[in-house]
């Protein structure tokens, strides 16, 4: 029992850290919704991992590099903002997984489970987890600099096209992560939940990105305790506890 307890909590920490952090970004460049999307996204890896009986987050990794790169070759061949393409790709994806999805497996597709870990996944998460942190905060000041002006990034030699694909590949490993702990159907607020936590007590970026990640990290503790305590699902108790650390934000500021 207090094995699979550090085990649960090592996972859900390094996934609801690394969300956070990645969500401030996100929420900076006003795109934490499109969290949502991708985890739409993931519902018909998800689906196919179910069906076929191999992990969840490589099944979600999977659909989310394909359609990762779809809205990527799309950008720059539209010019449409980023979240209306998501918007498109998602909608096609979910309709999709909805036709194969099996009845008695959409509740682990949707919400998450975490019931079933073991050492090798939660060591490959946490590595996963320790590379796209060390990505963003690589890209981190740059992105900021994209997303108030390109040409200005592009005028101090930044390639906005091969940031923009970073950043989207980040937050498409984020996703496959998250949808572990919270399914498909919530992983915008795992994101972004945090980052607003976070703006309403912060005074300056870094002190805004790094409390990100400490509540996105609380948030999935207490969610992931609250699992192995009452036996309720985890991914809601982490929404849960996230809610309630920006609640308590809005009064501390």
């Amino acid at each position: 029992m207090i094995t699979q307890l550090l085990l649960a909590l090592i996972l859900g920490i390094s996934v609801g850290g690394v969300a956070g952090y990645i969500g401030s970004l996100m929420l900076t460049k006003r795109m934490a919704l499109i969290g949502g999307a991708f985890g739409h996204l993931t519902l018909p890896g998800i689906t196919l991992a179910l069906l076929y009986d191999f992990d969840v987050s490589l099944g979600a990794l999977l659909f989310l590099a394909f359609g990762t790169l779809i809205i990527w070759l799309l950008q720059i061949k539209t010019k449409l903002p980023t979240e209306a393409l998501t918007a498109v790709v998602f909608a096609t994806a979910l309709s999709t997984a909805f036709l194969f999805l099996p009845k008695d497996k959409t509740g682990q597709a949707l919400i998450g489970d975490i019931s079933q870990i073991s050492p090798l996944v939660v060591g490959i998460t946490l590595a996963a987890s320790l590379v796209i942190f060390f990505l963003v905060r690589l890209i981190y000041k740059k992105m900021i600099l994209i997303s108030i002006s390109s040409d200005l990034a592009k005028a101090n030699r930044i390639n906005v096209k091969l940031y923009n694909f970073i950043y989207l590949t980040c937050i498409a490993l984020t996703i496959a992560l998250g949808v572990r702990i919270v399914g498909g159907l919530m992983t915008a607020a795992l994101v972004a939940i945090p980052a607003c936590t976070s703006k309403n007590i912060s005074s300056n970026l870094a002190q805004y990105a790094y409390t990100s990640m400490l509540a996105g990290a609380l948030a999935s503790a207490a969610g992931i305790i609250g699992f192995l305590a009452t036996g309720i699902p985890a991914g809601p108790l982490i929404i849960i506890a996230s809610a309630t650390l920006f609640l308590v934000s809005v009064f501390v500021k």
